[in-house]
């Protein structure tokens, strides 16, 4: 968003701290442009050029999942274990106490995946913040409320690093970059993007579209307040010149699957093609889970919670539709249903 403003409220602002004396020389004299968490959408664009550290590095499990994102291709560069900076990990790759002292090593730094304990991880989210490293991704599941509050604060305050999770299966681009735990036998490179709340469904998402190929896999996260919501996902997806078609999964609980659904119903939306209101500028399919859970249930996570004042699994599948997604009745048939829709579009696969 722009906002209008003078020249003498600009000083008033960097004389308060607000923003740096460096404006008053970049001949900004009407506007300024006040940058908020929603322009860190583009760095969720990660890939084979895409320097990687892993904070954890040296733990059990990441180990085990760093070698297998190195083993596809993903460019992990050095890793953080505090108490062991000094040391050498997975192919000597070096192990420093702080991501502060990566960066202080000259390392360019491009994303950073998060395999610290659910009660250290907001503190590791929060220092890969401050060191505004372009994209996070967290797995940690358990994460205590009062600290995914004291992440949002520190996110939403900030214009330079996009968080996926906590609470996340993990990030793939399957051209070569994998962060978290999702399984690499469903994945190809492709042209269909995938991004869900459940780290099950993305990985049956993927599977049923393997055989087209993915060009990112974008677990979202299951906890009650996600560093990127489903919205999000899209619209980066919609924006990604490598993505053709778009598969999300929703669940019950929560407001995510609704922000899509007033994206899409605006009449003035820009994700909408021009000569035919009837078609996205790319096809979408969508699934959601929970069909049958009773109210005040917990569906798997802790965000997928239907209570009395959010809508139902039913109400959320009515919704998309209506708005124009085309919807699957099992996750197994996204597959079949995105070449179909990518037919009745005239898109071709660009196989990657």
């Amino acid at each position: 968003m722009i906002y209008q403003t003078s020249r003498s409220a600009i000083r008033n602002l960097v004389a308060a701290n607000k923003i740096p004396s460096t404006l008053l020389r970049r001949g900004l004299a009407s506007s300024v442009r006040l940058c908020s968490y929603a322009d860190t959408i583009p760095n969720l664009a990660a890939g084979p050029h895409s320097n990687v550290i892993v904070q954890g590095f040296t733990g059990k499990a990441s180990t085990v999942h760093t070698q297998i994102s190195l083993d596809m291709g993903t460019n992990v560069v050095a890793g953080v274990s505090p108490g062991k900076g000094g040391s050498k990990h997975l192919g000597g790759r070096p192990v420093f106490n702080s991501v502060a002292e990566v960066l202080d090593a000259g390392i360019r730094v491009d994303a950073t995946s998060v395999f610290v304990p659910p009660a250290l991880a907001a503190d590791a989210i929060i220092e890969a913040i401050k060191a505004e490293i372009p994209l996070i991704v967290s797995v940690a599941e358990g994460v205590p409320v009062k600290d995914q509050f004291r992440v949002m604060e520190v996110l939403h305050s900030q214009s330079k690093s996009r968080l996926v999770g906590a609470n996340s299966p993990g990030y793939c681009n399957p051209r070569g970059c994998r962060m978290g735990i999702a399984p690499m036998i469903t994945c190809a490179p492709g042209p269909v993007g995938i991004a869900s709340r459940s780290g099950t469904l993305s990985y049956e998402a993927a599977y049923a579209t393997k055989s087209l190929g993915q060009s990112y896999i974008l677990g979202l996260g299951g906890d009650f307040y996600p560093g990127t919501r489903t919205v999000e996902a899209l619209e980066f997806l919609f924006n990604d010149k490598d993505t053709q078609a778009i598969v999300l999964a929703g669940e019950i609980g929560g407001t995510m699957e609704e922000e899509v659904y007033t994206l899409l119903n605006d009449p003035n939306c820009k994700y909408r093609q021009k000569d035919d209101k009837d078609k996205f500028v790319k096809p979408i399919v969508g699934f959601i889970a929970g069909l049958n859970t009773p109210p005040g249930q917990m569906f798997g996570h802790a965000g997928a919670i239907w209570r009395d004042d959010t809508s139902s699994a039913v109400e959320k599948k009515m919704m998309w539709n209506d708005v124009g997604i085309r919807m699957a009745d099992a996750i197994a048939d996204v597959g079949k249903l995105i070449q179909q829709e990518m037919d009745r579009y005239g898109v071709k696969a660009n196989k990657q």
